[in-house]
């Protein structure tokens, strides 16, 4: 059995899920989900794969992850254990990611395995994407408002715009490890897509639109999605996906965005300073995506 941990927001647990999946499909054998660390959990809108998408879930009782990590299953001793200076005292099917960028060696983890990390990069599920589109697909239908927005989004050459502030601005920590996109990150990736699409129009979406429409000069039209907030928040996710192509955030959110776009024509525009410290990012944008 694999076991994943998850936590983090929306587009973390996308990932998690997804390289737990591809690995379980690889194998033959079941996958099941840790979502016990979202107990007390404050941030974003908890676990939300089960909500959102058609995934089929199976969440991992205590005795579950107690049968592959024993004693080193209570959430202070997995804590502890994921530093990597205590690795040789981890059980042999506690895999924990040693770094950011693509591991080879999660193809050798034990069939009993309880993974944790972020897995960022597509290579962790590239040979099951179609089952990771598959489960993926939203579960509710769209709002009425949101309905109207994809049918404008289909009529035209839409590019989906993210501009990701929020906890990047308000919480050092954040800040320290993330950093902003500066503006002329969003001006350079603009023009570089304006300058290959006809009549482009442009869907921004932003957890500060205000600042958005203060600094930003976009020439075109453009429609600012500013009402799914809360719980609904992931609909911004369905309505980037639609969007022909994309210029995202140093985000996990809108890298799902863009992905989830299955037209292989689309143009990606990704910055390439994804965070503030020197994280190896090179397995982190899929081939074909252009970072600035």
């Amino acid at each position: 059995m694999i076991i994943t941990n998850i936590i983090g927001g929306l587009g973390n647990q996308m990932f998690q899920y997804a390289a737990g999946r591809s690995l379980s499909l690889a194998r033959g054998i079941e996958f099941h989900l840790d979502v016990s660390d979202f107990l007390g959990y404050g941030l974003h809108q908890g676990f939300e794969l089960q909500r959102v998408f058609n995934c089929p879930i199976q969440t991992a009782p205590r005795n579950e992850v107690q049968a592959i990590l024993g004693w080193q299953a209570l959430p202070i001793m997995r804590r502890l254990l994921a530093k990597p200076a205590l690795s040789m005292f981890r059980r042999r099917g506690f895999v924990v990611e040693p770094h950011f960028n693509y591991w080879q060696g999660i193809n050798d983890v034990p069939a009993d395995s309880y993974l944790t990390g972020y897995w960022q990069s597509e290579k962790y599920f590239s040979d099951a994407a179609t089952q990771i589109r598959n489960d993926f697909t939203f579960k509710n239908p769209p709002s009425p408002r949101n309905a109207e927005l994809a049918e404008q989004i289909g009529r035209g050459n839409a590019i989906s715009l993210h501009v990701r502030r929020g906890d990047y601005v308000k919480n050092p920590k954040t800040t320290a490890t993330h950093g902003l996109c500066s503006l002329e990150y969003y001006q350079s990736a603009i023009q570089y897509v304006t300058d290959r699409v006809e009549r482009p129009s442009f869907y921004i979406f932003s957890d500060d639109p205000a600042w958005v429409r203060e600094n930003m000069k976009i020439e075109h039209p453009s429609v600012y999605v500013d009402h799914n907030h809360g719980a609904e928040s992931y609909n911004d996710m369905r309505l980037m996906s639609m969007c022909k192509h994309h210029i995202i955030a140093n985000s996990s959110f809108s890298w799902w965005g863009a992905w989830l776009n299955p037209d292989p024509d689309k143009i990606v525009v990704a910055p390439r300073k994804w965070f503030a410290n020197n994280n190896d990012v090179t397995d982190l944008f899929p081939s074909g995506w252009v970072t600035l």
